[in-house]
């Protein structure tokens, strides 16, 4: 007792029951699309921000390098400098200790003068007698002589000052270069 209805019914629910499965297949394949180009575009956006990082990196890069040249210019410059400075700083103590031997010398010599100015035979390094038959010629040229110790005493205490003004010029470059 089969109705002709019964089997109309039947036929659709295999009917329905296969569009549900193509729905939920279309569903399916419509999430997987759709998660499949939010794969894409999150793929893309970390390949931009790869990319992104890379160039920053490289920029970065290339300005610690030009960064590097200024101051590797800069460190040649100043050992530069300092090598000059200390070769003049040489040139100034070698200069210093010869000025002050000279001044020391001056210093000796002006001694001297000043220990005895009205006998210029009496200094420690000249010790000669006179002859007594050389006393007219002593007394001739006893003035000359006096004039020649002045002129010697004069001319010593000017170098003297000379040379102390250039020992302090010598003193105070290299004070100064010191501080430097």
């Amino acid at each position: 007792m089969a109705s002709p209805g019964g089997t109309s019914s039947g036929s659709s629910l295999l009917q329905t029951s296969g569009t549900d499965e193509d729905l939920q297949a279309a569903a399916m394949e419509q999430k997987k699309r759709k998660r499949m180009m939010s794969n894409r575009e999150s793929a893309r956006r970390s390949r931009m921000r790869k990319q992104k990082h890379l160039d920053d990196l490289t920029a970065e890069a290339n300005q610690l390098r030009k960064e590097n040249g200024r101051l590797l210019t800069s460190v040649i410059f100043t050992t530069q400098q300092h090598v000059a400075v200390e070769a003049e700083n040489s040139v100034l103590r070698t200069r210093m200790v010869e000025l002050t031997d000279r001044l020391q010398s001056l210093d000796e010599i002006l001694f001297c003068f000043q220990r005895s100015p009205s006998d210029p035979w009496s200094f420690g390094f000249v010790n000669q007698s006179v002859m007594a038959s050389a006393d007219n010629l002593f007394q001739y040229r006893q003035p000359r002589i006096q004039n020649e110790v002045l002129m010697a005493t004069k001319t010593a205490s000017s170098s003297l000052h000379h040379c102390l003004l250039e020992l302090e010029t010598v003193r105070t470059k290299g004070c100064a270069h010191l501080n430097h």
